[in-house]
C-alpha cells in the first residue's frame, strides 16, 4: 500500500499523480476539511505549471495576479517587475480544490485523522490516534513543517525565527497601492510581505526573532505595532484595516535552510516531500513550488522502481543551491547596516531584485528533466 501522509500541496499534489498513473493511494489528513495556513500563499510560475500538469485549473480558483516586486524598508520603496506573473491565493481555497482533485482521480482520502507515531524501520507502518495501525510499502511524508514521532527531520538545531500571520481587509487607497505588488518589508530581526489574494483580502505574513518578540513581551498586537512605528509604510497600508482572524497565526522552531542529506540508515521506501525534504526561506515565495517539485519527482521514482534514496539525492542536487543562496542572503541582511547596504544596492540596481527572484527558484532544467520522467 502507498500512504501518504499529510494532505497539503506535497501530499495531494503526489497522491494525485500516483493515482493518475493507476497506483493505489491512501492519503491521511489530520484536519477535517482545509484550514488556513502559515504561507505566504504565492503561486510563482513554476507552481503554477505544476498544477497546470496535475490537470489543476489555478486560474478558476480566483487568485489575485501579482506582477511586481517592492521592496520596502522605513520609509522608502523600490519596485522592480517579476520575471513571471505569480498569483496570489489563499493556501484553504487551494488545498481544498488538489485535495478534491486527487479524490477524483482515485485518492482514498481519510481526513480528520492524526498519525500517533510512524515505524520507520525494517517495514512501514503508520500507528493512527483511533488506534488503527497501517502499513505501507511506500511511505510519503508530506506533513510541512510538523514532525511525525518517530520519523522526525535530522535538523541540528532549531530555527531562531518565530512567524505570524494575519488577513487585513485594507482600506481602498492602501488597497489600490499594493494591487498587483508583493511587499516585501525589511525591518529590524525579521521582514515581512504583504499581498492580496481571492477577493481582494490582504496576507500579512511576517518573520522575527525570539529575542524581539521577548522584547515586546511575546505579544502580537506589541509586535504589530511596534513594527508600523518603525516601518511608516507599513503603517500607511494598515491605516484603518479590519483583522479577519480572530487570533493570528502562529509558528516557530522552522528549521530554515535545512536540506535533508541521504544516509544509508533512510528506509528504502520512505520519501520526504516538501519541507520535511527542504526549507527555503519565506522570503523566496517558492516553497510551494519546492514542494510541487517533490511530489512530482517522489511519484517519477515511485513509478520507475526506484529507491527513495536516489530521489532524495535527486531532489537535494535540485534544491540545495536556491535554499542554500536564500539562506546566505537572510543572514547577509541581518544587522540594521547590512540592511541599509543592501537597500541602497536594490535603489541602485533594481534588477538584483530580479536576480533574487530568478536565483531562489527551483531550476528549470531540473524541472524539464522530472516531467520528462514522469508517467504518461
Amino acid at each position: 500500500m502507498i500512504i501518504v501522509a499529510g494532505g497539503g500541496l506535497a501530499g495531494a499534489a503526489s497522491a494525485c499523480a500516483l493515482a493518475q498513473a493507476g497506483q493505489a493511494v491512501t492519503l491521511i489528513e489530520r484536519d477535517h476539511a482545509p484550514v488556513d495556513k502559515i504561507c505566504g500563499e504565492f503561486l510563482s510560475i513554476e507552481a503554477q505549471e505544476s498544477l497546470a500538469a496535475l490537470g489543476l485549473d489555478v486560474a478558476a480558483l480566483g487568485g489575485h495576479p501579482i506582477g511586481r516586486l517592492r521592496l520596502i524598508y522605513g520609509s522608502a520603496a523600490v519596485a522592480v517587475d517579476l520575471p513571471f506573473t505569480g498569483i496570489g491565493l489563499t493556501r484553504k481555497r487551494l488545498d481544498a480544490a488538489l485535495l478534491d482533485h486527487a479524490q477524483r482521480a482515485g485518492v482514498n482520502i481519510r481526513r480528520g485523522v492524526a498519525i500517533k507515531r510512524v515505524e520507520a524501520g525494517a517495514a512501514l507502518a503508520l500507528d493512527l490516534a483511533d488506534g488503527t495501525r497501517l502499513e505501507a510499502t511506500t511511505l510519503l511524508l508530506a506533513t510541512g513543517k510538523y514532525e511525525l514521532r518517530g520519523a522526525a527531520r535530522p535538523v541540528a538545531a532549531p530555527g531562531d525565527l518565530v512567524g505570524f500571520k494575519m488577513y487585513f481587509r485594507l482600506n481602498p487607497a492602501a488597497r489600490a497601492q499594493v494591487a498587483d505588488h508583493i511587499e516585501l518589508f525589511l525591518f529590524d530581526r525579521g521582514y515581512a510581505g504583504l499581498q492580496l489574494v481571492e477577493g481582494g483580502v490582504a496576507n500579512l505574513c511576517l518573520l522575527v526573532t525570539r529575542a524581539r518578540l521577548a522584547a515586546l513581551g511575546g505579544s502580537w498586537v506589541a509586535l504589530l505595532a511596534d513594527l508600523q512605528r518603525e516601518t511608516p509604510i507599513l503603517a500607511e497600508r494598515l491605516a484603518g484595516a479590519t483583522p479577519l482572524l480572530d487570533q493570528a497565526l502562529t509558528i516557530a522552531r522552522v528549521p530554515y535552510g535545512f536540506i535533508h542529506r541521504p544516509t544509508e540508515a533512510d528506509p528504502a521506501q520512505l520519501f520526504r516531500l516538501g519541507d520535511q525534504a527542504g526549507v527555503i526561506h519565506s522570503f523566496t515565495g517558492d516553497g510551494m513550488a519546492i514542494a510541487l517539485h517533490s511530489a512530482a519527482l517522489a511519484v517519477a521514482a515511485i513509478t520507475n522502481g526506484e529507491p527513495s534514496a536516489l530521489y532524495h539525492q535527486r531532489l537535494r542536487r535540485d534544491i540545495a543551491g536556491q535554499i542554500t543562496r536564500a539562506s546566505l542572503l537572510y543572514r547577509a541582511q541581518q544587522s540594521a547596516s547590512a540592511q541599509r547596504a543592501l537597500f541602497a544596492l536594490a535603489q541602485r540596481a533594481p534588477f538584483a531584485l530580479r536576480w533574487v527572484a530568478r536565483y531562489t527558484r527551483v531550476p528549470l532544467r531540473a524541472r524539464r528533466r522530472v516531467n520528462q520522467d514522469l508517467p504518461r
